[in-house]
């Protein structure tokens, strides 16, 4: 694992692989990493903080951390350590690897359920609105 990682391996529940399904067939984009990272900093941008709740049942949808980020991993975890700490959460192993699970879960949820992520247009279209 990187000094930087927020987690080791990164896991979603069930229902954000069936979520995930639905976007790749959407918007053509096939790399789980890929829709993982846009529905994180989807959920980064939002102003509240993430419902704390549990993690459903694990899917087999599983990357290393340094695949989920790829070159920009220490920016993702440099992200959600900052967001941790601008909302008050320790900065902890445990702490940081659940925010970043409540985040991500969260933005996967968000995106399959706006009208935008219909097409990868619609989804290019949510990184640049003003």
């Amino acid at each position: 694992m990187s000094r930087h990682a927020i987690v080791d391996t990164v896991r979603v529940d069930e229902r954000a692989k069936t979520q995930l399904t639905t976007l790749k067939r959407r918007t053509g984009i096939k790399n789980w990493n890929v829709l993982c990272r846009w529905a994180l900093c989807v959920s980064l941008a939002e102003a509240s903080m993430p419902a704390d709740q549990e993690v459903g049942t694990l899917s087999n949808v599983e990357m290393s951390w340094s695949t989920f980020g790829g070159q920009a991993a220490d920016i993702y975890a440099a992200i959600v350590r900052a967001r941790c700490e601008a909302d008050g959460i320790p900065q902890t192993a445990d702490a940081l690897a659940k925010q970043f699970r409540l985040h991500l879960h969260r933005g996967i949820s968000y995106l399959v359920g706006t009208e935008d992520t219909k097409t990868l247009s619609g989804l290019i279209s949510l990184a640049i609105q003003p």
